[in-house]
Order: C-alpha cells, then sequence, then structure tokens
C-alpha cells in the first residue's frame, strides 16, 4: 500500500475518533490528554502525507515514463536478435523461422501486406562477429558497430544534411505547413484600427506510397554452404551499402519520373528552393552569402545552425585555396563557423553544386517517408541450375520538402 492511502486512512480515523471526543460536554481528564494526542498525531501526519505525495508522484512520473517507452524498447531487443540467416535458409530450404525472429516477421505481417519475408529496416544494422569466428576471404567483416539504425542510416547524406523519416504502416500522409496567420502592426493614430486580421492558412505535402526501390542480390552455393555466419554480416553490409547508396540518391536528385520519388536538386522549382548561381571558385564568401539569406529570414541565429553538403572535389578546391600569405585555407574559414560534423561530402551531387539546410522550429528541411521495412522474396527460377539464391528486396520510400526557404541551392562553384 501506498504511504499516501495509509497515512490517508489514519487520518480518517483520527477525524472520527477526534469528533465522538469533541462533542461531549463533561471529557475527563484521559479523554482531553487523548485529544491532544490525537491532534498532534494528525498535524505531524498531514506533514507526512505532503511529502509521500512528493515522493510518489516522482515515481509515478517515471513509472509513466517506462510505460511510454517500454514497447519500443521491447521492439528494439526483439529486433537485435533478428537472424537474416534464418530469412536466406527459409527462401533457399524452406526451413522454418523460430525465435525472435519469427516473432518480428509475425508481428510486421500482421501490420502490412508482403508478398516475401518481411525484414525491419533496424536488422541491416551492423554487428560484431563472434570472437573466433572463421569466415569465408570474399565475406567483408564489419569495421564499425553502431547502435540500431535511427531515421536514415546514421552515415546517409540525408541524415547529416537533417531530413527526418517517418515510418508510416500504410495509406499516404500529409504535412501541412503554415502559410499565412496573424499580423502585428500599430494602431495609426489614437482610436484608429490596428491591421485588419489576415486568415490562417496553410498548405499540404504529401508523402505517398508511389516509389518502390528493389535491390537485388545473388549469394552462391558456395557462400550459403561455407560463410556459416559470417554470411550474416555480409548480407547486413551489403544491403545497408546499396540501400542507403540509392535512397540517397533519390532524396537529393531524383527525377520525379520513371518510378523515382522527385528529388531536392531536381525538383528545387516544384519545391520553392532558391537557387543561386555562384559562377566563382570555391570559397567561405560563397556560403556565407546564403547563410546571410538564411539569417535575414529569421530561420537561423547563426552559421553553426546551418547543414552543408556537396561533392568531394568541392571540398579539395576549397582545402587547396590558401589565403594570401598565410596557411589558412578556405576550407578552415568554413569549418570555423559550420561545424565540420554538420558538413556531408556527397559524390552523388553534380559538380560544383552545394545544398545548404537548416532546422527551423523543430521543422525538419525534407522529410523522408518509409512504408513498413524490406519485403524480401526469393527468385527460385533464374539461377535454378547453378543454385544460386537470387534475392530481391522491395522498400517503398518517398521524398517531400515542408518549407522551401529552409534549403538553398549553390550552383556554379568553381566555374570561371
Amino acid at each position: 500500500m501506498l504511504d499516501s492511502v495509509r497515512l490517508q486512512r489514519r487520518q480518517s480515523e483520527i477525524r472520527q475518533t477526534l469528533s465522538s471526543l469533541v462533542g461531549k460536554s463533561d471529557a475527563s481528564e484521559d479523554e482531553i490528554r487523548q485529544m491532544e494526542t490525537l491532534d498532534g498525531e494528525y498535524r505531524q501526519n498531514e506533514i507526512k502525507y505532503r511529502a509521500a505525495l512528493t515522493a510518489e508522484d516522482t515515481e509515478r512520473r517515471e513509472a509513466g515514463a517506462d510505460l511510454e517507452t517500454r514497447a519500443g524498447r521491447q521492439w528494439d531487443d526483439l529486433v537485435a536478435g533478428f537472424e537474416l540467416r534464418q530469412i536466406v535458409a527459409a527462401l533457399e530450404e524452406g526451413r522454418a523461422l523460430s525465435g525472435q525472429t519469427a516473432e518480428i516477421v509475425s508481428e510486421m505481417r500482421s501490420h502490412g501486406g508482403y508478398r516475401g519475408i518481411p525484414v525491419p529496416l533496424a536488422a541491416l544494422e551492423q554487428r560484431e562477429l563472434v570472437a573466433g569466428t572463421t569466415t569465408s576471404a570474399d565475406v567483408p567483416k564489419p569495421v564499425t558497430i553502431r547502435p540500431l539504425i535511427d531515421r536514415i542510416f546514421p552515415a546517409s547524406v540525408a541524415s547529416r544534411l537533417g531530413g527526418e523519416v517517418i515510418n508510416i504502416t500504410s495509406g499516404a500522409v500529409a504535412i501541412p505547413v503554415a502559410t499565412a496567420g496573424a499580423v502585428a502592426g500599430w494602431a495609426p493614430t489614437e482610436g484608429a484600427n490596428v491591421p485588419g486580421p489576415q486568415a490562417f492558412d496553410f498548405a499540404e505535402r504529401m508523402l505517398e506510397p508511389d516509389h518502390t526501390l528493389g535491390v537485388h542480390m545473388r549469394i552462391t552455393r558456395k557462400a550459403l554452404k561455407q560463410a556459416g555466419d559470417g554470411l550474416e554480416a555480409a548480407i547486413r553490409r551489403d544491403m545497408n551499402a546499396a540501400v542507403q547508396t540509392e535512397l540517397d540518391r533519390a532524396i537529393l536528385m531524383g527525377s520525379g519520373a520513371n518510378g523515382e520519388p522527385l528529388g531536392i536538386i531536381t525538383g528545387a522549382a516544384d519545391y520553392g528552393i532558391t537557387e543561386t548561381a555562384v559562377g566563382a571558385a570555391a570559397s567561405w564568401a560563397a556560403f556565407r552569402q546564403a547563410a546571410v539569406a538564411f539569417m535575414d529570414g529569421n530561420l537561423v541565429k547563426s552559421p553553426g545552425d546551418i547543414r552543408m553538403g556537396f561533392n568531394p572535389e568541392i571540398w579539395a578546391d576549397l582545402d587547396d585555396a590558401l589565403i594570401s600569405g598565410t596557411a589558412v585555407s578556405q576550407w578552415d574559414r568554413l569549418v570555423k563557423h559550420v561545424p565540420a560534423g554538420q558538413i556531408a561530402l556527397a559524390p552523388t551531387l553534380p559538380e560544383g553544386t552545394a545544398v545548404l539546410t537548416t532546422n527551423t522550429g523543430g521543422i525538419a528541411p525534407f522529410y523522408v517517408g518509409i512504408w513498413g521495412g524490406l519485403d524480401l522474396i526469393r527468385d527460385p527460377f533464374s539461377d535454378a541450375q547453378s543454385g544460386t539464391l537470387r534475392l530481391t528486396a522491395l522498400m517503398t520510400a518517398d521524398v517531400t520538402v515542408a518549407r522551401g526557404s529552409q534549403l538553398a541551392i549553390l550552383s556554379g562553384i568553381g566555374a570561371p
């Protein structure tokens, strides 16, 4: 029983006893002493009761927070035990799934339609091989160990540019963005009206399941028989790299045609993103001009709130351009104002093009919608003669920009 409940009950008992004693007109000395004792106990219990409520309120908040996050932690624990080699064995040999892998597959099937075997995106996270495990020489070994993936894959360019992933079970998602609202102004004369009201208005940016990304993989019979547990790491690493590379390219350069979503660069006009032709050598001055535009628009308070992405050639030019008479390069000037951790080198970007983004008011510069996880399907016919296992992983994704003013595109950097 909670201390506050026990004290509350005791207080009720004291009040009942005191009410019967106070009503006596000829109370004895013992009864008077009893009233004094009960009165003192009642005052002490009041102090204890308030302290108990304070302590229990903290406990309730902690318990509530635990309940709110328990489901997510339980799912993470399940995914941590997910084994891709079980999926491969099920597709190749018809072996039944077991343990946590079977639980995850069953749970994902209950929330969405999958033609093949569903695989959570978090299962592509690279894991450390058990000490002493031997693998085939042609099976890559993970070189980095990271937590379960959050949002987009951690090393992706889109993630470093501040993009946010929304995981969608089914249907489309609309992101409302305010375009007009309150107007502030001064009354021109005494008794005159302030500026009239303006209707609150907003636009909707849609994420729709119209774009499907496919990843193909062929696993030879030798790899299936020889690699053992190392196959787990190989599949994770290979699929992670393939999905990350193509998703990054589509987010930045997607054509909006032939099944591709409309990317940030190619869809700049549709998204309302400002494009500026620099037409000069790579320098901090070119990026500073875009940073000033962000600050003038009340989107950032300092250049340190900006994220950037450009191809490695621009980095090389910045690093090679030394200020006359010093050992300080234009790259040194850039990272003095914009942290290097917020600058992504993106080989998929066109030559001489840079993207600047910022997170304003908790709104990400762009959103990536991913429906469910990977749908892993086996092709039993294409490589039947060689005994090769051919897998196809399908993922449905879309891209949209909430506010074009949170992005800027610079082109012609390095052009004469």
